[in-house]
């Protein structure tokens, strides 16, 4: 491993992955829309969801630009973008049509009243490229990326950085070195939380998030700084020591902003006449709440996060391939489980446990088919590191440590 890694952001990388599972197990069960749905909806399950939910991609598109930082360090940037559209581009695709259909085709099932062969739904629907099942002038246009709208951000993101970097990289650096300073004391919790909450009063009322790429704008501004954020300062030691130092006044910051965001909310729904003069004060605790949450993970993960263990090392590899396939194994788990009419903590933990198992039968089987790599965004091996990492997998019972370097990870 390079001595510069940073071993936190990889549990929290792991970590993020692992409350991404759960809150999309839980989106079956909230109110609000999803693909599929489970008969028992529980509305008291929000306030949960909403704990997260300000967060949890944006904290991702963070460490993703660190990743990105560690990558292209000591490449070219035509180098970054090959490695990067390497590891990205194959499961994008590969997603689109293999992986994603079935949850499209069992989201017209459940919604639409599909009544064909899964056959005719891909032939005839699913890459027909147009419009296809509307509903009051929303349609689902196939064939689609849905959860797999992440890669596809993070590759447009990685190149423009590529092309920044080729262009102006002396920008960049003069970026760089100007907020380092700025952001590695108190200021580091208060300027990009105006940012934040300027994007949600601006931008978020006039261009919803859609994770269809053209004319998403709050969302590439949400998730652009935080890429760029991530990339920026990944390797400076004064921002991630304010983190550390400001943990437990951004974690206050994060109760206060969360509760008042829950509070703006509970007006809304409950029809109080003045609850929409107040949109600017919930749309700024929303904002407070985001970025104070991110600081203080980063913060207590800087502290706690430190120590490597083959666990670390296992979960970085697999926890791409856990992306690309979790949804589709959530979906197809909570169709297939309606029909039991199971109580829903019952449904829950199964949709739960069949997920992970696909999980780990997917990776095992990914990690030692050549071929299959790179669909599921690992990179192909040399035989002397696939050698090695057939020793990791066997689990040296000894616990004498399996070297494996970095460049092949």
């Amino acid at each position: 491993m390079k001595p510069e890694r940073r071993v936190d952001l990889d549990w929290i990388s792991i970590i993020a992955f692992g409350m991404l599972i759960l809150y999309h197990v839980g989106m079956l069960f909230v109110p609000w829309d999803y693909h599929v749905k489970s008969a028992h909806i529980e509305p008291g399950l929000a306030p949960a969801m909403l704990l997260l939910n300000p967060w949890r991609l944006s904290l991702l598109f963070l460490v993703s630009g660190a990743a990105t930082r560690f990558m292209g360090q000591k490449a070219p940037p035509s180098a970054l973008f090959r490695n990067r559209t390497a590891r990205l581009l194959p499961p994008l695709v590969f997603g689109m049509l293999v992986i994603v259909p079935p949850q499209s085709y069992l989201q017209v099932v459940q919604k639409f009243g599909y009544a064909g062969s899964f056959a005719d739904f891909y032939a005839t629907h699913y890459l027909a490229f147009a419009p296809q099942f509307c509903d009051r002038g929303n349609c689902i246009l196939m064939p689609t990326w849905n959860h797999l709208w992440f890669v596809a951000y993070l590759l447009v993101y990685t190149a423009i950085l590529a092309l920044l970097l080729a262009m102006a990289p002396r920008l960049i650096r003069g970026i760089e070195r100007r907020l380092t300073p700025v952001l590695s004391g108190p200021l580091l919790l208060l300027l990009p939380a105006l940012a934040l909450v300027a994007y949600r009063i601006w931008l978020q009322p006039v261009f919803p998030q859609t994770n269809a790429l053209i004319g998403d704008w709050y969302n590439h501004a949400l998730y652009g700084t935080m890429f760029a954020f991530g990339y920026l300062f990944a390797l400076d030691g004064g921002v991630a020591g304010a983190t550390q130092r400001l943990r437990w006044p951004a974690l206050t910051a994060a109760i206060i902003g969360y509760g008042a965001y829950m509070a703006w909310r509970t007006l809304g729904q409950n029809g109080v006449p003045s609850a929409e003069a107040l949109a600017v004060l919930g749309r700024s605790a929303y904002g407070v709440f985001q970025w104070s949450a991110i600081i203080a993970i980063l913060g207590f993960g800087r502290l706690w996060l430190r120590g490597d263990t083959p666990a670390r090392r296992y979960l970085t590899d697999a926890v791409f391939p856990y992306y690309i396939v979790h949804q589709s194994a959530i979906i197809l788990t909570a169709y297939w489980l309606r029909a039991a009419d199971l109580p829903a903590a019952a449904e829950a933990a199964i949709v739960i446990a069949v997920t992970l198992a696909s999980f780990a039968l997917t990776y095992e089987i990914v990690r030692r088919v050549h071929w299959l790599r790179p669909l599921f965004g690992l990179k192909l091996l040399s035989p002397s590191v696939a050698s090695a990492e057939q020793r990791l997998a066997a689990r040296d019972l000894s616990g004498s440590p399996v070297t494996i370097s970095a460049d092949n990870r």
